[in-house]
């Protein structure tokens, strides 16, 4: 078979006297999709307990110390936050380590790095040196909206592509969940040893095949078919997706070299920027982004030990709310992963937004009036409405957030995009966390429920007004609904129907 005339093995021979002969569906590409996804979900679990560790590892340290001055108001806001900041420049490495040696190579850098940093993590003992290995994982952090999300994206079938996304968003919040409960009933280095071990079995990542996009990409069109097989079998669909994969990159790889003969590069750069293809799913991903911030779920997890104290005024009420809270948030997303197999992305993200938004309403209220003294502080309400809250964002912007930019993004501009998508989420959920307790200490409780509840409708509308529907499209087809200038109601039909013809 060589390159320049693959083309797709036939599966259906129709030319003998009208028999059809069909193909039995194998579970093989499902499980080494599986396999590899697995790799990825690990990350994300230690992902999980990095973003979780500080919100015990706080108030451990003070408890031990027997003094809030052990740690700081300003030094608890840079260990909530440090790391993504320390992302930042991971975001700009980690796409041109991906453009140049593949997604394979830098994934497992991504392990080793992240072992040398839990290693440090474990043998620390001031807040600066768990300041500095928490800079270390800024590697962990950055690789989230770039190396992942390539890795999930490219290697997986549209048939499963969702819902691998949608659990590898339960299974951050998983590592959350275990690093409270573990920071709870045990000691916070505890933490690191999981960690450890779990970035350990992500090694197994030395026996994937390279992704047949990148390879793709690069014009190693044989070597892309035999990965692409490896991964996603020879089925009717697998066989149309890798046709349309390897069409798509050599009409582009022919058009880049006319592009390079006959304009300079900065040129090149500008059509980039004004194309639809490019700016709309950027600006779309950059909105659902701020949705998934400014929903408040993601600071009330980071925060829920200190938020439920202030609210309970309670510490032993704090702890134990603060993971009944993470189990529901868990829960739900179980929830939210099932329904969005069955439930359009659109549909799901909105709905559960527009609930959510409401219970934020419904808590600054409650709040206000226990400020004003007009109804008394009850325990049981004041967590069911957390609780209710963390269910609805939990089902939605919370699981769909990643699955959504990852979709939208066009293949041949990822490059670009994504880094610049990850560098605006990193900067924007490091100041969040950043800000949060001088929202709570200055706006108070009632104010910052407030707070969040305006700004999560302002980008919950132009969702709703701008966004299309991506579930079930292979990215060939969701990147033609930006080249299009049709209206989406229109385009997602057309798509709906030829995917119904084939």
């Amino acid at each position: 078979m060589s390159a320049k005339h693959y083309t797709g093995v036939k599966l259906v021979d129709e030319d003998v006297e009208g028999v059809t002969t069909n193909v039995k569906i194998s579970w093989t590409p499902f499980l080494r999709q599986l396999f590899v996804v697995g790799g990825v979900w690990t990350i994300y679990f230690v992902l999980g307990l990095c973003y979780g560790a500080p919100n015990v590892i706080i108030p451990q340290i003070r408890r031990e110390a027997n003094s809030t001055e052990a740690v700081s108001e300003d030094m608890a806001s840079w260990l909530s936050s440090i790391h993504g900041y320390a992302a930042l420049p991971w975001i700009l490495i980690l796409p041109i380590l991906s453009r140049r040696f593949g997604r394979k190579v830098p994934f497992v850098i991504l392990c080793i790095n992240t072992l040398i940093g839990y290693v440090v993590f474990y043998f620390s003992t001031s807040t600066i040196i768990l300041l500095i290995s928490e800079i270390m994982q800024g590697m962990l952090i950055g690789s989230n909206m770039t190396l992942l999300i390539l890795v999930v994206t490219e290697y997986t079938s549209p048939r499963y592509r969702g819902i691998f996304m949608t659990v590898k968003s339960t299974i951050f919040f998983w590592g959350v969940w275990i690093a409270n409960a573990t920071g709870t009933f045990s000691h916070w280095k505890n933490i690191a040893i999981i960690a450890f071990v779990c970035a350990t079995v992500s090694l197994t990542s030395f026996c994937w095949p390279e992704s047949p996009s990148w390879l793709a990409m690069n014009g190693r069109f044989e070597e892309c078919a035999e990965s692409h097989h490896w991964l996603k079998g020879y089925d009717k669909d697998s066989e149309k997706e890798l046709e349309n994969l390897i069409q798509s990159q050599k009409e582009y790889i022919a058009r880049c070299k006319k592009k390079e003969a006959s304009s300079k590069r900065f040129k090149n750069i500008l059509e980039t920027i004004s194309t639809k293809a490019f700016y709309k799913p950027l600006l779309l991903s950059m909105t659902v982004m701020s949705l998934y911030n400014f929903s408040g779920k993601f600071v009330c997890s980071m925060y829920s030990i200190e938020l439920i104290k202030k609210i309970t005024k309670s510490e032993s009420t704090a702890y134990t709310g603060m993971l009944i809270l993470e189990a529901v948030t868990i829960f739900s997303m179980q929830i939210g992963c099932v329904l969005s197999k069955y439930l359009k992305r659109r549909t799901l993200l909105l709905s559960s937004s527009s609930i959510g938004i409401m219970f934020l309403f419904i808590i600054s209220l409650y709040l206000y009036l226990i400020k004003l003294s007009i109804v008394l502080e009850n325990k049981i309400i004041s967590l069911l409405l957390l609780t209710l809250f963390s269910m609805t964002i939990s089902c939605g912007p919370m699981i769909l957030a990643c699955s959504v930019y990852g979709e939208l993004t066009p293949l041949r501009y990822r490059s670009s995009s994504l880094p610049t998508l990850a560098i605006f989420s990193e900067i924007l959920m490091a100041s969040v966390l950043k800000v949060s307790p001088y929202i709570f200490k200055y706006f108070e409780l009632h104010g910052a429920f407030l707070f969040y509840g305006v700004t999560a409708s302002v980008f919950a509308f132009l969702l709703y007004k701008y966004l299309p529907e991506s579930k079930d499209k292979t990215l060939q087809e969701i990147e033609c609904y930006f080249l299009e200038s049709k209206r989406s109601e229109d385009v997602s039909e057309e798509l709906v129907e030829e995917r119904e013809k084939r």
